[in-house]
């Protein structure tokens, strides 16, 4: 009996660091739990809905994502202003700063940038 009982305390020894590690993982948001947020945390700052996320990326601060805004509507929807802004958020998904990167015509394609940056 001594036998089992220590192989048990060895094992749970053994695991103790393992679920150590998978708590503080499953502390941390997914993804798809910080983009949520940050366009949550975004509109109710700004007071205008976040269309999309063009960027998005996890940095040593954080993340950090661009996301567009509606922020004029116009008729026809073409010429609706739109924006872009810079998003940074904590580890933890909670919005540290963002600031206005452009602002466009929705019908107009930016002939100065590629990709999404």
């Amino acid at each position: 009996m001594t036998n089992t009982k220590n192989t048990s305390d060895t094992q749970d020894s053994q695991e103790s660091p393992k679920r150590a590690e998978s708590d503080t993982a499953d502390d941390r948001p997914s993804p798809m739990q910080v983009l949520r947020h940050a366009r949550t945390q975004l509109a109710e700052l700004t007071g205008m809905a976040a269309e999309s996320v063009s960027s998005f990326e996890q940095t040593e601060e954080g993340w950090s994502l661009e996301v567009e805004v509606l922020e004029l509507a116009r008729v026809p929807d073409t010429m609706s202003l739109m924006a872009s802004y810079q998003v940074d958020l904590a580890p933890d998904g909670e919005l540290t700063g963002y600031r206005r990167v452009r602002r466009y015509e929705r019908g107009r394609a930016d002939a100065h940038r590629s990709g999404g940056r």
